[in-house]
């Protein structure tokens, strides 16, 4: 059984972006530039943007953060993002989520520019995804990928089942592995809250893919020898033996499902490092992007 690395992984992007944008610097060409939009929000999304910007700043990238009161209006909000749409200096622009009642979430994603959504939330970029257009994947099932593919771990027509169906994860993942591209070209199972037996896919899977938020939910009876599992969730489960009162697992009972697979991320350091790398590779993507724009 290999542990997929996904902080060592992500390490590897970031210092590979860090040489790119140094050259680019060098060649005293413009940075990429990415803008963070916190609306209120919890302690918790406020040391998850910080954590954003801190990793801009460390591959040399130019970064800013919008802190931004809890009752700001959506037309406020709304304006803002057509202010960050406009400006060169911002090639990517991500408003954390999940937003105040009173603002429409599906708006203010709408609102942003296709090419400067580098959590590929719009319709445009969705859409793209679908059909296999060279556009920007959400980041969690993009870094999902690239472990697979860093890995060298064989997709092709390989039998992945996606535990979870969420707009962030489940869904852009399945469809990501159904492209017929290296690293996918995958025959996909989505399953969800509807299936009576969750078991009778899991087993089945060659990768499984879970992303449903309940601690331990997959056990070891419930995949076959051999399995590679891809483990996003991050829950909070009470130990008291522990200073901060509690510890981080994922999804799957890591300690017996990792006895049959031959590669399992561990949780924390799996996927989650692997989200904050793929948005700086997507802020880079767009960077580009804006490039070939202008020359038009």
């Amino acid at each position: 059984m290999i542990i997929i690395d996904g902080k060592e992984i992500a390490t590897k992007i970031k210092d590979e972006l860090k040489w790119k944008v140094a050259n680019l610097k060098s060649c005293g060409r413009q940075v990429p530039g990415l803008v963070a939009i916190l609306v209120g929000g919890s302690l918790a999304s406020q040391s998850y943007v910080n954590s954003k910007s801190r990793a801009c700043q460390e591959t040399g990238m130019h970064s800013k953060i919008e802190n931004l009161s809890a009752d700001i209006s959506e037309a406020e909000l709304l304006n803002l993002i057509e202010k960050y749409n406009q400006d060169e200096d911002f090639h990517g622009i991500l408003v954390q989520l999940p937003l105040p009642i009173h603002i429409s979430e599906n708006k203010v994603i709408d609102a942003i520019s296709p090419l400067k959504d580098v959590d590929g939330f719009h319709p445009v970029n969705v859409g793209g995804l679908v059909i296999g257009k060279d556009t920007f994947h959400p980041c969690t099932p993009a870094g999902i990928q690239e472990l697979l593919k860093r890995y060298r771990i064989e997709t092709n027509g390989k039998h992945v089942v996606v535990v979870g169906r969420s707009n962030i994860v489940g869904k852009p993942i399945a469809n990501i592995m159904l492209q017929k591209k290296a690293f996918a070209n995958s025959i996909v199972t989505v399953c969800h809250s509807a299936a009576k037996d969750i078991s009778k896919f899991t087993l089945q899977a060659d990768i499984l893919i879970v992303a449903v938020g309940v601690a331990d939910f997959i056990k070891a009876d419930m995949v076959k020898e051999g399995v590679v599992v891809i483990d996003v969730g991050i829950n909070r489960v009470p130990d008291a033996s522990l200073p901060k009162g509690y510890k981080m697992v994922g999804d799957v009972d890591f300690e017996n499902v990792s006895k049959k697979a031959s590669f399992i991320t561990s949780v924390p350091g799996g996927v989650g490092p692997m989200t904050i790398a793929m948005l700086l590779q997507n802020t880079l993507l767009a960077y580009i992007k804006s490039l070939k724009t202008r020359r038009i």
